[in-house]
């Protein structure tokens, strides 16, 4: 298990275009200290509500920690943020989100269990409130105001996305409509990012294809072969004629 899976670490609101911007400029072959420089300015303006307006150093620099997952990965994560630069370098911009998904996903779990939590509770019913998305994760983290803010700003994160859309009552969401998810490369980077986000780095090939912490996407039907056969991260297992398990390779 690696630190990562026990921090939490989303201290604000992340706006999808943040991510876009610094996308942006890894693949323009910025420097960290380029990136870091351009961000320290734009986000000082840059409000968590997506408006202008001038904020702290304290505060933003919360937002830099997170947007590095693109421009500067933990060192076990750096090939997988090189496969995701492959994938962006050849999809239209506008398609990123699952990208950025991904990203985030492996390099902050909570991300992901937050997200599971919330497709769970899709599954079971149309509307989610927000007290039923805290009260699950608290099962998980521990029954921490820090725990309730991080996942708080983790949903707010998910409507900024546009992968959560509030209700007439306050607290309550419903889930946007799902694209398909086309690029069989891009499919294989989400499943692989949900074995980073996951301590024992493997899984099920059965529940990676229905796992909720997928809910904003719709996933390609793929085999085990063709899963473990496009990522050079991933081994295949198999236990009897139907029960395939994927897992990250050591080293």
């Amino acid at each position: 298990m690696s630190k990562r899976h026990e921090k939490l670490g989303i201290k604000q609101t992340i706006q999808k275009e943040w991510m876009d911007r610094t996308l942006r400029m890894v693949l323009a072959g910025m420097t960290e200290k380029e990136i870091r420089q351009d961000l320290d300015q734009y986000l000082s303006t840059q409000k968590q509500s997506g408006g202008i307006g001038e904020r702290g150093q304290k505060t933003y620099g919360m937002a830099i920690g997170i947007l590095a997952s693109w421009f500067a990965p933990e060192d076990d994560l750096r090939g997988f943020r090189d496969e995701a630069l492959k994938i962006a370098r050849v999809i239209p911009e506008e398609e990123w989100l699952p990208l950025h998904w991904a990203v985030i996903s492996a390099a902050y779990p909570l991300w992901f269990n937050v997200a599971k939590q919330v497709g769970r509770l899709f599954n079971l019913q149309e509307i989610v409130t927000q007290q039923q998305i805290f009260n699950r994760i608290k099962e998980q983290y521990g029954d921490r105001e820090t725990v309730a803010r991080n996942a708080r700003y983790t949903v707010r994160s998910f409507v900024a996305w546009g992968v959560l859309q509030e209700s007439d009552n306050k607290g309550c969401y419903k889930k946007a409509p799902s694209p398909l998810i086309h690029d069989r490369q891009l499919a294989v980077l989400l499943f692989e990012s949900a074995l980073h986000a996951t301590p024992e780095g493997a899984g099920s090939v059965a529940a990676l294809l229905k796992h909720p912490a997928f809910f904003p996407f719709e996933l390609p039907v793929l085999s085990g072969d063709t899963i473990a056969g496009s990522s050079s991260a991933i081994n295949l297992l198999r236990h009897g004629l139907d029960d395939e398990i994927v897992m990250l390779t050591s080293g």
